[in-house]
């Protein structure tokens, strides 16, 4: 379980954290015995930064600002301990307070983050994703941008920008159903009838509530955390969105109502470290500016 000063717990992997391309390469191309050889080898060397990096000194680094310890990291590997001896070193090069991790020896590592208590999950295989999300846990899979990751040295001292979508993320897909069995008008109609019926909460509510606790510990500060909404729906459909946040008492610093338009220059523009979406296809548009993560949760993520 989490420190009892901890107000949020985040999972990563290493390939979430760092880029494991080149030893990823290794273990395809030549077996499990060449992948350990190649990582002792290298083991001296430190990892480039991954999807997931900025985000995760970012969050790190509100700890320094607070003087306490309010985030906690924790690193879940499909290493074992002898491989992963690479990871925890770059952690250390990069100055990343993370000291808990599991190492799993190529078995999944998601059945872990319950036990640590995560709020989030965030990795780089889908289907441990999917496996957290069916335990209830607010997690993404980060994608990759096939380009490198350049990370400033304040980063730590800057803000922190998470930017999210909408239905099926922070709510339920409950109006999501409606668009794809009904189409646009009927979405429409019921959203304006039930305009001030708060909308349920979708996998990542429990994580924005924690960031939103995060955001007060900074009440008469400068906060440095800024979250924001990127949603596909317009007006009317915003009116519902609105008063669903009033009712969780949970402020957002920005909200994009966007109609239906392309998402990724207004998060290019924002400056987002990460967003988080339902819809496959929105993330690989987001992942040409932005770290991404796609969350596979929802009508929009089922089989036909």
């Amino acid at each position: 379980m989490p420190d009892a000063e901890t107000y949020l717990t985040v999972a990563v992997s290493s390939r979430a954290l760092f880029d494991l391309d080149a030893s990823d390469a290794v273990y395809r191309q030549q077996g499990l015995e060449a992948y350990r050889r190649y990582q002792i080898v290298h083991e001296d060397e430190t990892l480039a930064p991954g999807e997931g990096f900025t985000f995760v000194t970012k969050l790190l680094g509100l700890n320094e600002e607070l003087g306490r310890r309010r985030v906690d990291v924790i690193l879940l590997s499909r290493n074992s301990a002898d491989t992963g001896l690479r990871v925890f070193n770059s952690i250390h090069a990069h100055e990343l307070d993370i000291v808990r991790a599991a190492f799993s020896s190529g078995a999944s590592p998601y059945r872990y983050a319950r036990a640590f208590g995560c709020d989030l999950f965030l990795s780089t295989e889908a289907g441990d994703v999917q496996h957290a999300l069916d335990s209830g846990m607010a997690a993404a899979t980060l994608l990759a941008r096939g380009r490198a990751n350049e990370t400033r040295p304040d980063v730590r001292r800057s803000t922190l920008k998470i930017a999210f979508d909408g239905d099926a993320v922070l709510f339920s897909d409950a109006a999501d159903r409606i668009f794809r069995d009904e189409g646009l008008e009927a979405f429409a109609s019921a959203e304006a009838a039930a305009a001030d019926e708060p909308l349920g909460g979708g996998p990542f509510k429990p994580f924005l509530e924690g960031l939103h606790r995060l955001q007060q510990e900074f009440d008469g500060r400068d906060c440095p955390i800024r979250t924001a909404l990127v949603t596909a729906r317009g007006a009317p459909a915003h009116k519902r969105v609105i008063k669903t946040l009033r009712a969780w008492d949970i402020r957002l610093d920005e909200s994009l109502f966007l109609g239906g338009l392309d998402k990724g220059e207004f998060l290019r523009a924002y400056e987002a470290d990460v967003f988080f979406d339902d819809q496959a296809g929105n993330c690989h548009a987001a992942g040409e500016h932005v770290a991404t993560g796609h969350v596979p949760h929802g009508v929009r993520n089922e089989a036909d």
